[in-house]
């Protein structure tokens, strides 16, 4: 699997070999214990060591490799590790999604309803990229319109590595066929109305039933 280059706009070099080796690690292509030479990725990407050693930075800050004197040792990411960080997504998004209880939200619900709609049609084109781009955008928007600086700053300190488990976990969704992806996204739409009753005991009734579900998904997926 590639990572996807449309992701990538933008990005500097650091944090385009940071998302490719991000990619291989949590895949396992690259695998615990291995050692990620800067030479060796420097020669794979073409570049100077200089954006190898920013990749790697951000690699180790994500705790995903450790940085050594003989190299960067890799941690990976194990079951136990994603179910930590659906922990960290729910207890941001049950947050986010409180804070927009009583608020008039027609114009998130619209947003979210055509990234619903977005998922659906990716699912009929057997676009697995598409699907995980919206999926994840559904989310962030609704972390975003929270307007809470210190939420979003911990959204993003975890937001590469959910940008990856999702389109990993979403390439196995496909696998199952297009009528899975459909339940997938039609799933959103709890969401959608817990946001539109503006009820913030139904907001957090919702939120848990959305992420207990997802967390047997993932588990599905990710055995």
């Amino acid at each position: 699997m590639q990572y996807p280059s449309a992701w990538l706009q933008g990005a500097s070099l650091g944090e385009s070999i940071a998302s490719r080796l991000r990619l291989q690690i949590i895949n396992e292509e690259i695998k615990p214990g291995e050692v990620i030479s800067e030479n060796r990725v420097a020669e794979t990407f073409g570049t100077s060591r200089s954006p190898v050693r920013e990749a790697l930075k951000m690699l180790a800050g994500e705790g995903l490799i450790r940085l050594e004197r003989m190299g960067a040792v890799v941690v990976g990411l194990n079951l136990e590790d994603v179910k930590e960080l659906y922990d960290v997504r729910y207890l941001i998004e049950s947050f986010a999604q409180q804070r927009l209880a009583g608020r008039d939200n027609a114009a998130l619900v619209s947003q979210l309803e055509q990234g619903i709609d977005r998922m659906k049609l990716a699912a009929k084109h057997g676009d697995y990229v598409e699907f995980a781009y919206q999926d994840f955008s559904f989310h962030e928007r609704i972390v975003t319109e929270a307007r809470h600086t210190r939420i979003l700053h911990l959204w993003n300190s975890i937001r590469p590595i959910v940008m990856t488990v999702i389109l990993l976990t979403t390439e196995q969704g496909f696998k199952q066929g297009e009528e899975r992806m459909h339940w997938v996204a039609d799933k959103h739409r709890m969401v959608i109305e817990g946001l539109r009753s503006g009820s913030a005991d139904k907001i957090r009734e919702v939120v848990k039933a959305y992420f207990d579900d997802s967390g047997e998904t993932l588990n599905r997926s990710l055995h």
